[in-house]
């Protein structure tokens, strides 16, 4: 039977990769609890997929919808801002960096961008790590 069903789909879809990825993913979903659109028939998920595809029991372009969303992988990526950000802030900059009383010269932060601190701190060791030296081993 399984045959039969294949040459059926292949009139429905006629690219029989796309046609394994999509009753391949709507398999999954069956064994994951999505509704069967048709009788079982004692058949497994592969062949009921095979069958809901070549009766046109669902939809081909929503599977395929839904097949290309499942193996989509979103990475969020924090982009930088570009102006400076001062490296200390100026309430502690006053404690931190007073001036000597006598001297005139002027006390200057490094100033550094957003980038270049994330930079910095991507090359740090994580805490927890041994020979990490930011804990101390």
């Amino acid at each position: 039977m399984a045959r039969v069903t294949i040459e059926d789909c292949i009139d429905k879809l006629p690219n029989r990769f796309e046609l394994v990825l999509l009753s391949a993913h709507r398999a999954r979903m069956i064994s994951q609890g999505a509704p069967i659109t048709l009788d079982r028939d004692n058949d497994k998920d592969p062949v009921v997929s095979l069958r809901e595809i070549a009766d046109e029991t669902i939809n081909k372009d929503d599977l395929r919808e839904e097949f290309i969303h499942a193996m989509q992988k979103h990475v969020e990526v924090d982009e930088p801002e570009p102006t400076e950000m001062p490296l200390l802030t100026s309430s502690v900059a006053g404690t931190v960096g007073e001036q000597v009383e006598g001297k005139d010269d002027e006390v200057e932060f490094e100033q550094m961008t957003e980038e270049e601190l994330l930079r910095g701190l991507e090359g740090m060791p994580p805490a927890e790590s041994p020979g990490s030296q930011r804990n101390g081993y």
